[in-house]
């Protein structure tokens, strides 16, 4: 039986890709701002619909560095139920993370619990838009405006999307993406940060910070690193932006024949469709309810591997019980991430999925049950 993982990368037809690389060895120029990173940087923008945006070698690098960009310091409120990355690049600036629970609807940190843990030390607030739903942006834009915080986004999830007609990137101080290559969008690895024309100076930070925090040829005037993207994934970049579009519509009809399968079955509740958002489809959650279902998340994903068909629990553990904080952090301050994360998993999902493999996939899930 063929193997079905949880993802698969997109590949553009190997063809175009040795022809878009090309180039590089006529001029040599392997990284460093090179012509298919100044090409890739401005289609995003386009494609995005952004004024400004950053290239990184990496999602996280992206974090790290605007964080350090945006001169923050004290404590920051952000979400534990996200990637490690998010509450790493914290972490690794020197700042203290307070969490925040998320909502039970569509896992995005609750807007409604940020202000209770306002203090005079909280300096700005990390939301995670996750499996491609958006943060409540209007109301966290309110109360980060009303104490003076920053916001940067994590928007690794949410590649393309759009809430009320306005590209994603555009929301708080800086929005961050991820490329790696199992997102909906990959050059590899890589990431992008964006800010608006109001905060171009962040944008040059990001730009000196991601090259060593060299100012000119003479000047280094702060501490950065080697975060630029190499010609080799942006050309990649170049090539899977041409097939974005018609791959979120191949995603959308899978998410479709998933809700098809399992809307309505008891202990399964799906992903939240959410008003005002064109969603790009990048992930497939169910929350399993043991006791109404039959079966835990962790027998499901047990009995499926079993039959080559690989799930995710995605995001397990949350990042406030890792071993490296052990000690830190209370859990129990977050008890609706910490349920969710007990019961979520994600299904597989990529472009290249059939209809019939979906088909099956949710008839080994119901099939546990009983």
């Amino acid at each position: 039986m063929e193997r079905i993982n949880v993802t698969k990368s997109f590949l553009p037809p190997i063809n175009e890709y040795m022809k878009e690389i090309e180039s590089i060895w006529e001029t040599h120029w392997l990284t460093n701002i090179g012509e298919k990173h100044i090409e890739l940087e401005k289609r995003l923008r386009d494609y995005l619909e952004v004024e400004n945006i950053e290239l990184l070698t990496n999602g996280h690098m992206a974090i790290e560095l605007s964080i350090k960009a945006l001169n923050l310091q004290g404590e920051v409120i952000t979400t534990p139920f996200t990637f490690a990355s998010t509450t790493h690049a914290i972490v690794r600036n020197g700042l203290t993370p307070v969490f925040c629970d998320i909502n039970e609807e569509d896992f995005t940190i609750d807007a409604n619990s940020i202000e209770k843990l306002i203090t005079d030390r909280t300096c700005a607030i990390i939301p995670v838009h996750v499996y491609g739903n958006i943060c409540d942006v209007d109301g966290i834009d309110t109360l980060a405006k009303k104490y003076g915080l920053k916001v940067l986004y994590d928007a690794a999830h949410a590649f393309g999307e759009k809430y009320k007609g306005i590209g994603v990137g555009n929301f708080g101080d800086v929005s961050c993406f991820s490329f790696h290559a199992t997102k909906v969008f990959n050059t590899i690895e890589g990431g992008a940060a964006c800010v608006k024309n109001s905060n171009k100076e962040i944008k040059r930070r990001i730009s000196r910070l991601k090259n060593f925090g060299i100012r000119d040829e003479e000047c280094v005037d702060e501490i950065g690193a080697n975060g630029k993207m190499n010609e080799f994934c942006a050309a990649m970049g170049i090539c899977n932006l041409k097939y974005i579009n018609e791959n979120i519509i191949k995603r959308k009809k899978i998410v479709d024949k998933y809700r098809e399968f399992l809307d309505g079955v008891t202990g399964i509740k799906l992903n939240v469709i959410q008003e005002d958002v064109e969603s790009n489809y990048s992930y497939f959650p169910i929350v399993v309810d043991e006791k109404l279902f039959g079966a835990s998340r962790n027998e499901i994903a047990e009995e499926l591997e079993k039959k080559s068909i690989y799930l995710r629990k995605y995001f397990y553990p949350i990042t406030n019980s890792f071993e490296c904080f052990h000690g830190k952090y209370d859990v129990s301050s977050t008890p609706v991430a910490l349920h969710i994360s007990n019961r979520v998993l994600s299904l597989p999902l990529y472009p290249e999925l059939t209809g019939e493999e979906v088909r099956r996939i949710c008839e080994k899930i119901i099939s546990c049950r009983y």
